[in-house]
């Protein structure tokens, strides 16, 4: 059974840093495309930061990129988003997100790529 679970949310002020963590079980991290999304209150939830096999295939969406970077960590089967020069926009709850072979391909940061989710890391960024 494949378990994902996110840490390191939190408050912070705006243009601080937080790194979030995901830790997978029962999947292998280093073999398979995984990703970061978030939704904030009344929005859809939207991709943030993706990776593929390997830490290769990096893809971020265009209101992060500068500022937040992914990386993995297949021995510990651990992803991360390291978040730079926080924004208020970045509010919102953040998810990991795993793919499975048998999923379908609609593109990198889309949600539907992803078969497995975690629970969520909330990130609250004040002005």
């Amino acid at each position: 059974q494949v378990q994902l679970v996110e840490s390191g949310g939190g408050s912070v002020q705006s243009g601080g840093s937080l790194r979030l963590s995901c830790a997978a079980s029962g999947y292998n991290v280093g073999q398979n495309y995984m990703a970061w999304f978030r939704q904030a209150p009344g929005k859809e939830r939207e991709g943030v930061a993706s990776i593929a096999y390997g830490g290769g295939g990096i893809n971020f969406a265009d209101s992060v990129k500068g500022r937040f970077t992914i990386s993995q960590d297949s021995a510990k089967q651990m992803v991360y988003l390291q978040m730079n020069s926080l924004k208020p926009e970045d509010t919102a709850m953040y998810y990991c997100a795993a793919r499975s072979v048998k999923d379908g391909w609609y593109g990198f940061l889309d949600r539907n790529s992803y078969r497995y989710w975690g629970q969520g890391a909330q990130v609250t960024v004040s002005s």
